[in-house]
């Protein structure tokens, strides 16, 4: 039985009991929203480890607040709207959302992709919770990049997770299914921009020529590889 938080923002009280019954049965602990302002009240006393987001909110814009909880929060935000326009799907993406699920959709499915998130990233695990390459410290716990000055750039869940997995796979090529599949990610050109949209904000985080990258490089037709030493702390 998992202890994971899971806070479901939806003005809908159909959905937001549907979803509570089935996390429940499935061992996760929920709270409820049906507005935005209640649900940013209650991050001020809890830390849920995954949030569902309606982008179709009474009070606020709901892709505005997928950013801020991506950023601020650390948790792991997935979006349920019933918007399917592609450049909806990749909009939320971008702005940090980690999984992006299209109304009306089957409890189960929820469930298993919660499950899928809360499990991600698959990846080797040998690393701790900090990591030093370049000028830079990554501390994954906080989801802070530091400089050798110590200046911070908070990162996303999202970017966080893939620049996890380029520092636990250093010098080694990954192509973009790899890193998909061991993130927990979908498929479709939504998830490939996407993800191509978070390595870019990567690369600007660290300070990269976007012409000439140094640390994360980009090997057309096959994928991406990170060239830095990495030490873990």
């Amino acid at each position: 039985m998992s202890e994971a938080l899971i806070f479901i923002l939806d003005d809908e009280p159909d959905i937001r009991q549907m979803l509570a019954e089935a996390l429940g049965e499935a061992g996760y602990r929920t709270l409820g929203f049906s507005r935005a302002s209640a649900f940013e009240a209650a991050l001020g006393t809890h830390k849920p480890d995954l949030c569902l987001i309606d982008l179709g909110l009474p009070d606020t814009d709901g892709l505005a607040l997928v950013h801020k909880v991506a950023l601020e929060q650390g948790a792991i935000v997935v979006i349920i709207s019933g918007r399917a326009q592609v450049q909806d799907r990749v909009t939320g993406l971008e702005l940090g959302a980690d999984d992006y699920i299209i109304k009306p959709f089957e409890p189960a499915e929820v469930v298993a992709r919660v499950r899928a998130r809360l499990r991600s990233p698959k990846v080797s695990g040998t690393g701790g919770m900090t990591a030093q390459f370049s000028n830079w410290t990554a501390h994954f716990d906080r989801y802070v990049l530091a400089d050798d000055t110590g200046t911070e750039t908070q990162l996303s869940h999202a970017e966080s997770e893939i620049l996890r997995l380029f520092l636990e796979a250093p010098k080694r090529l990954l192509s973009r299914a790899q890193m998909l599949e061991a993130l927990g990610g979908g498929a479709g050109e939504s998830f490939d921009r996407a993800m191509d949209v978070r390595i870019s904000r990567l690369r600007t985080k660290l300070r990269e020529d976007p012409k000439n990258p140094k640390l994360i490089k980009t090997i057309y037709g096959a994928g991406y590889i990170f060239v830095g030493d990495v030490t873990w702390g």
